[in-house]
């Protein structure tokens, strides 16, 4: 038997209960994604106990799903997104919004500026393009500069800094270009500053916002220009696996608020994903086949890395661990087995939990997986072997 991850606290009844609503072997759909908005809603009042006077920025790429969007609008003070894709989501919101990214098409300049939106130029190339796309639609572009820092977030599950990048400008290089795009008459909106992503550690991303305010305060007395907006970035993880604690917002947000005196006259931003929807979903597959071969038993689903590939151990992870699992329709106190979770695709990859203790199941009952609210279906590659695209749900 393998260890996994915690089972987040709001789900952790059986059977199994989302939204207020038990999850049924007879009336759930499946394969799906379902999520809860309180969990979500819980998430946001916890951030702003902890930081207040910042502005939240949703990052749409960790889930775009449309309801889920339109319920965010109402808690969140901008939307941050990367594709004219994802733009067109949420543009019509009535929220802040921003667009980061290498490799923007001029086209989606174009459509960024005629939606009066901020860029956050990613080089000093983009930055002629979007000045030129402005120029040819007459009006005065809102420009952000990305900034490579030369520091990383230790720790982090992605590190974004700290070495050669296509994300961002070098530091030693943003002041320059700073004073080119006010020069230009371009509306300058600030610095965003994004070291690393998937952090547990705390102390580490307090040690990171520190670097990044010290660094915009540098940026801005050497370009001469105040900005009016730093995004600090992100970088708040969740825990996935065995061993892993929940990482300590309020710690974070203790140590960051005096700092924020630092640059009198400029407002601050977090930008958070996963934090925010990663623990708020559930991904339901049910059992079609129960297998046994050489002593093991699979339960083989409807659903796999089709559609949920990070618990698959195939998005990024160097080592497969498990994700946190259990049988949605099982009674409370069931007899337990040790089983593997398998979804339906002609790969060995196609494998959710791995020799993992849950309570025994059959054909027809509903197997969830958790923390399947970011980076789920949308990182998925759903249309492998040509499977049903599964639902989604917000409640």
């Amino acid at each position: 038997m393998k260890p996994m991850g915690t089972i987040p606290p709001e789900f952790q009844s059986l059977p199994l209960m989302i939204g207020g609503k038990a999850v049924d072997a007879s009336t759930t759909l499946t394969p799906a994604f379902v999520y809860d908005g309180s969990v979500v809603a819980s998430r946001m009042a916890r951030f702003r106990a902890a930081f207040p006077g910042v502005d939240l920025h949703y990052a749409v790429k960790a889930n775009p799903f449309g309801p889920l969007l339109t319920a965010m609008a109402a808690l969140v003070d901008g939307f941050d997104v990367a594709s004219a894709g994802e733009l067109d989501r949420v543009v019509g919101l009535g929220k802040a919004v921003s667009f980061a990214g290498p490799g923007k098409t001029d086209t989606e300049l174009d459509a960024a500026i005629a939606a009066r939106i901020t860029i956050n130029l990613e080089s000093e190339g983009e930055a002629d393009r979007a000045l030129a796309a402005a120029e040819r639609a007459g009006v005065t572009p809102r420009l952000a500069i990305r900034v490579n820092p030369e520091f990383e977030l230790r720790g982090s599950g992605m590190r974004m800094g700290g070495r050669a990048s296509p994300f961002g400008v070098d530091a030693e290089r943003v002041p320059a270009l700073v004073r080119r795009i006010v020069a230009a008459g371009a509306d300058w909106q600030g610095f965003h500053i994004f070291a690393g992503s998937q952090a547990l550690d705390a102390a580490a991303i307090i040690d990171s916002q520190a670097h990044t305010l010290d660094l915009a305060a540098r940026l801005a007395g050497e370009a001469g220009a105040q900005p009016p907006l730093v995004n600090l970035g992100g970088g708040f993880g969740i825990p996935y696996f065995p061993g892993e604690q929940a990482v300590d917002v309020e710690a974070i947000g203790a140590a960051l608020t005096p700092r924020l005196a630092k640059m009198p006259g400029t407002r601050f931003a977090i930008e958070l994903g996963r934090w925010l929807v990663g623990e708020a979903g559930v991904y339901l597959t049910r059992v079609i086949d129960r297998k046994e071969s050489r002593g093991e038993v699979f339960l083989v689903c409807d659903g796999g890395l089709n559609h949920q590939l990070g618990a698959t151990g195939n998005l990024g992870t160097v080592v497969r661990r498990n994700y946190p699992v259990t049988v949605a329709t099982a009674a409370p106190h069931a007899r337990r087995e040790t089983v593997s979770v398998v979804g339906p695709l002609c790969t060995p990859l196609d494998r959710l939990a791995d020799q993992i203790e849950l309570p025994v199941a059959h054909p027809g009952d509903v197997i969830a997986i958790f923390m399947a609210g970011a980076y789920g279906l949308s990182a998925s590659p759903w249309e492998f072997l040509g499977h049903p695209r599964p639902a989604e749900s917000l409640v």
